[in-house]
């Protein structure tokens, strides 16, 4: 049986930006939804570090469920059997379970909402 989720509130002040992300030209603020899920879930506010650009490599995630939403900006993927989406302010992408993907590009001032399930995941670089 799976421990109950707890609530939970995250506030800019309280939660700082970090380096200790996935990509090294990004910051990630954790908003405290993998420690009130249990492992669950994951959702962090991605922001880019300004001058520093993409390093494009082809790759894959080891995930159920994976949300990107964009606050600022934009970014572009260029996905397996999709091909090239860019995603600015307001847009939204579900990528599916497994799909391969590569960032191709982003703004300096991008800040996304990035929800994946597991909170812990593998990701694959082909």
């Amino acid at each position: 049986m799976t421990a109950p989720s707890t609530f939970s509130v995250s506030h800019e002040d309280s939660s700082p930006f970090a380096d200790d992300g996935l990509r090294p030209f990004f910051q990630y603020r954790d908003l405290g939804i993998r420690d009130a899920t249990n492992g669950r879930v994951l959702a962090h506010v991605i922001r880019a570090k300004p001058g520093m650009t993409a390093q494009p490599e082809r790759h894959w995630h080891e995930v159920e469920f994976q949300l990107v939403y964009v606050l600022k900006g934009w970014i572009a993927f260029d996905y397996e059997g999709i091909g090239e989406v860019t995603l600015r302010a307001g847009s939204c992408v579900h990528q599916k379970p497994g799909i391969r993907h590569t960032e191709l590009g982003h703004s300096d001032d991008l800040e996304l909402i990035e929800i994946v399930a597991p909170a812990e995941f593998r990701t694959v670089v082909e």
